[in-house]
């Protein structure tokens, strides 16, 4: 009952803000929120600078400085743009956001061929739930592997935004039995995987050297791909100018079996890397990426 209240105030809100013009919108986020965030509170300022410091070690303290306001900027943008989600009918939403090179994806779907797509936590990643309204076949269902919130309001709420343009959500713990449900009922699937999270510990079965930095990755998405016979790509998100977004497709492979073990894995790391050297701004730099060592890994797997 708790709960329910608590969706139903939190709807009610969200969607009167949401109603609000881009421009009240991104005022609260320059004169509201990032003074509060950034200046105020300094909202894990000390791990994003730890981050951008180990990530551009040759870049001077000014230049990692100025990503660091960037970034915080883009941080309050991202909140602002996820309530405006609410009001954002599919007329409005193709006029902000754009995707490229789906021709290929719609192609391997056509085939019979399920297609997974390696996403990073690039703003606005909330927005790519809008891939549906682009295909031209919508015979081919688009989803997307999700982490249920803790918070049951929070977490219905966002189910919603992220579902209202007839994408799926897919829990993390159902991921290969949905996807192998699918695919057994012959349905045409592109499913999407943000792969840039810290594992626990005891999924932790590969690291990669990423950003100057021994880095342990998530592997299930590559053994998903090759359990089904999946192409693979990885789907870069650039932000144009303010509201305004660019999803690119890039192909990693289209026969997993050519590729050594990990070796997708290992090269969606480097997009990503090649991704955030050019757009350094464009990644949620206050995720505590690298607070699990290989040395402590190892002291671990010797107990």
């Amino acid at each position: 009952m708790m709960s329910s209240i608590a969706y139903n105030i939190l709807r009610t809100i969200g969607d009167a803000c949401s109603k609000l013009p881009f421009g009240v919108h991104y005022f609260c986020s320059d004169y509201i929120l990032y003074p509060l965030v950034y200046k105020l509170v300094g909202y894990r300022k000390k791990v994003v600078r730890r981050n951008l410091a180990n990530s551009f070690p040759e870049k001077s303290e000014e230049e990692r400085r100025q990503i660091e306001r960037d970034f915080y900027h883009l941080f309050c943008d991202y909140i602002v743009e996820t309530i405006k989600l609410a009001d954002m009918k599919p007329e409005l939403m193709k006029k902000h956001m754009a995707f490229k090179g789906m021709d290929k994806v719609e192609e391997y779907a056509k085939e019979g061929r399920s297609v997974v797509v390696y996403i990073a936590h690039s703003p606005n990643w909330e927005w790519i739930t809008s891939l549906p309204l682009f295909l031209k076949d919508q015979s081919i269902v688009f989803g997307q592997i999700y982490h249920p919130l803790r918070n049951d309001a929070f977490d219905r709420i966002f189910l919603e935004l992220r579902e209202q343009y007839g994408s799926i959500s897919i829990p993390m713990k159902r991921t290969l039995r949905q996807i192998l449900e699918m695919k057994k009922q012959g349905k045409h699937f592109c499913i999407g995987f943000v792969a840039d999270q810290i594992p626990k510990w005891e999924a932790i079965h590969h690291w990669v050297n990423f950003m100057h930095q021994e880095t342990p990755v998530f592997t299930g998405t590559e053994k998903i791909a090759r359990m089904t016979d999946s192409a693979v790509f990885f789907m870069s998100l650039k932000r144009v100018k303010r509201s305004e977004y660019e999803a690119e497709f890039h192909l990693i492979t289209e026969d997993c079996k050519t590729v050594p073990d990990n070796g997708i894995t290992e090269r969606y790391f480097q997009l990503v890397e090649d991704h955030l050297r050019q757009y350094p701004a464009q990644w949620l730099w206050t995720h505590n990426r690298w607070k699990r060592t290989k040395e402590e890994w190892e002291k671990r797997k010797k107990k």
